[in-house]
């Protein structure tokens, strides 16, 4: 999640892009509309990031798909810069309803990651674009709120749910954003049964013993989810910290 960058808002320095994002919530109407609109922009300039890539967009090129002239779209969206922080908000879209058994935080947390990682396999563009801040966008808001309820019934501070949601965010982008670059071109399982091959070739058990056990043993044949293994052992983190709070020991 990010904050925007671009021209700030008249007296509290922050990006226009915030208030646009926030003038659209709050309107009461958001229907498609025959001329153009912030909305409209928004959506076309999503589509061709879908198709193509951050790196294809222009403003030209969305004005084009709108049958519209290039400057018209200035009217409505200040910068280039501007566009790709509202798209990334709207990209983000509605968080899951959490449907877990009640005070079950973390089965709500691994739906909630789940759905967040769903969120950047569908728009792989999002995680170029860098984060600068906790968000303030209304859509990103949304998504930390969600995941701020899953803990709502544990002894956790408010610090520390905070501070939850920061990791599991850092988590779910972090593991994404490796793991993209290799699911373009095929399976991590390819990936991971070619690295093995390669390790196997290279790197001698004398000069590296503990890679060569893990050769022995068949790591790279067939290897885990990794997305799975890492949400569990934060997951597995998480627990401790709440039993700390409840005044239990953690479990051994």
């Amino acid at each position: 999640m990010t904050t925007g960058e671009g021209t700030s808002t008249e007296g509290v320095g922050l990006p226009n892009s915030i208030a646009v994002l926030w003038e659209l919530r709050n309107r009461e109407q958001r229907t498609a509309r025959t001329g153009l609109s912030v909305e409209r922009i928004v959506t076309a300039a999503i589509e061709s990031a879908d198709a193509d890539g951050l790196a294809g967009l222009s403003m030209s090129r969305v004005a084009k798909s709108l049958d519209f002239g290039t400057m018209s779209l200035y009217r409505h969206v200040s910068s280039k810069d501007e566009l790709r922080q509202l798209m990334l908000d709207m990209a983000y879209g509605t968080p899951p309803r959490i449907d877990t058994a009640d005070g079950d935080w973390r089965a709500g947390l691994e739906q909630w990651a789940r759905a967040f990682q769903d969120v950047f396999h569908r728009h792989p563009w999002m995680l170029q674009i860098s984060v600068s801040g906790p968000p303030l966008e209304p859509g990103q808001l949304s998504w930390l709120e969600c995941g701020l309820r899953t803990l709502g019934g544990t002894t956790l501070r408010p610090d520390d749910k905070l501070s939850v949601m920061m990791l599991m965010i850092g988590y779910v982008r972090n593991n994404v954003q490796m793991s993209l670059g290799v699911t373009q071109d095929f399976s991590e399982a390819d990936l991971m049964a070619n690295y093995g091959r390669a390790l196997a070739k290279y790197a001698d058990s004398a000069s590296f013993p503990a890679l060569a056990e893990l050769l022995e043993a068949g790591a790279f044949d067939e290897p885990e989810d990794d997305f799975t293994f890492g949400l569990q052992r934060v997951l597995d983190g998480i627990e401790v910290l709440v039993r700390i709070r409840n005044g239990e020991k953690p479990l051994t």
